[in-house]
């Protein structure tokens, strides 16, 4: 009768440490990869973003729903889709006044509080 080494299960078995340390470097490495790529949406998902009138503020509407009062639509084409977008970062300095003409931002002793 052959002689036979038996392992119990639980044994160390420096092959499933490696496959474990190579996946965890794997999700790591995606994460920070793509991490600096990720661009936040200025709404969630069924919403649009609108913009204060004579004021620095904004808001997100449901689609479908009017602005609230204060609030408008942005001028087609200038619409902020990711938060540090080209739009997002012009509406920064500048609003719409209540004809809807572009203006820039009042100064802050001027917002009502």
């Amino acid at each position: 009768m052959p002689c036979r080494i038996s392992r119990p299960t639980t044994a160390f078995r420096p092959g499933r440490f490696q496959a474990v340390g190579a996946a965890l470097v794997g999700t790591v490495a995606v994460v920070a990869l793509t991490g600096c790529s990720y661009q936040e949406d200025v709404c969630s998902r069924g919403k649009y973003p609108v913009l204060q009138v004579n004021g620095p503020g904004g808001d997100c509407v449901a689609n479908g729903d009017e602005p609230p009062a204060g609030h408008t639509r942005y001028p087609e084409g200038k619409v902020p889709q990711q938060v540090n977008d080209k739009w997002d970062v012009y509406w920064r300095t500048c609003t719409l006044d209540k004809d809807g003409n572009v203006i820039d931002m009042p100064d802050a002793s001027a917002w009502p509080r």
